[in-house]
């Protein structure tokens, strides 16, 4: 395990008591990219070499605010939200790791670019990874952040956590128990997956069970985590073929831990390991100070 640069400790302590309300900073600009099958919705602000930022579940886009803040400076950051998530289309297929970091490719290459920096949270962990293995020489970083890869390395562990049951819920019944009750459902995580859950304040919390309410939303969710078996398929061998980009592992304290860097060892050869201490899976709610710091270190540091 890497120790945290001092730097970094300083922001950790000098972290806010509770998120800011999620959204981007002033200046971005939204538009929805047509992909095979759906329509992705994207934001955009900044110039310079463009860095991709993936979310995770139950959040979108928003929660990159304060890191699209620090990068907007040097870089053209982009903001997707993933298939079926947030303000994206939610059409019943596509939800497999392939499929979705096509349609990361299309909004990248929509925006006139060719290569970018990937950072990817949780579930966008999981399509970040995809993006770089399936599109070799289009990536120059990836930051993998509290997420693992099916199919690979410690997976049959780490699918078999108790806390991760969610991983196996899903369907019409399931979408009929959550129906109007998103919020409830979603505090679970939110309580159970954070060292300190008033960190996560009810408009935030808010904002995304709402976005998780509209039509398809819930159905949208579940169906992220049943694509798993078929991403875990599409990994086979993925050890044989191992990526050679920077790529930094970022895992939480009280969370998924030392995971994030061995997965990524499992599949990649040049591998900066963080566990950020006192902290756990929500990282840009609980953390953001240090989580920025660490982030901008890996993007912009020499």
């Amino acid at each position: 395990m890497t120790r945290l640069p001092l730097a970094i400790l300083a922001a950790a302590l000098a972290a806010p008591a509770a998120a800011e309300p999620p959204g981007l900073p002033a200046g971005f600009q939204s538009r929805m990219v047509a992909v095979p099958g759906a329509e992705i919705f994207v934001q955009v602000g900044g110039s310079g070499d463009p860095v991709v930022l993936l979310h995770g579940n139950p959040e979108s886009g928003d929660m990159w605010g304060p890191l699209a803040a620090a990068l907007a400076p040097r870089h053209t950051v982009i903001v997707p939200d993933l298939r079926g998530l947030g303000r994206s289309s939610r059409p019943e297929g596509g939800y497999d790791q392939a499929t979705q970091a096509a349609d990361i490719r299309a909004v990248v290459e929509a925006l006139g670019f060719d290569t970018a920096t990937l950072v990817g949270h949780d579930l966008g962990g999981i399509v970040a990874y995809a993006y770089a293995a399936r599109y070799p020489g289009k990536v120059t970083r990836l930051a993998f952040l509290e997420a693992p890869i099916p199919g690979v390395g410690p997976w049959e562990e780490v699918k078999a956590f108790p806390a991760l049951w969610h991983w196996n819920f899903g369907g019409p019944d399931a979408e009929r128990l959550v129906a109007g009750r998103e919020r409830v459902y979603f505090d679970h995580f939110w309580n159970a997956f954070a060292v300190d859950p008033s960190k996560i304040g009810d408009e935030v919390r808010d904002h995304y069970a709402a976005q998780y309410a509209a039509p398809g939303g819930m159905r949208a969710a579940f169906a992220q985590f049943a694509a798993f078996a078929e991403d875990a398929r599409q990994n086979a061998g993925a050890e044989n073929r191992k990526l050679t980009i920077p790529v930094l592992a970022v895992g939480a304290e009280r969370a998924f831990g030392p995971y994030p860097a061995t997965f990524m060892r499992s599949v990649a050869t040049d591998v900066r390991a963080v566990v950020i201490p006192g902290t756990g899976h929500w990282l840009m709610e609980e953390n953001p100070a240090a989580t920025v710091a660490l982030l901008h270190d890996f993007i912009d540091g020499e």
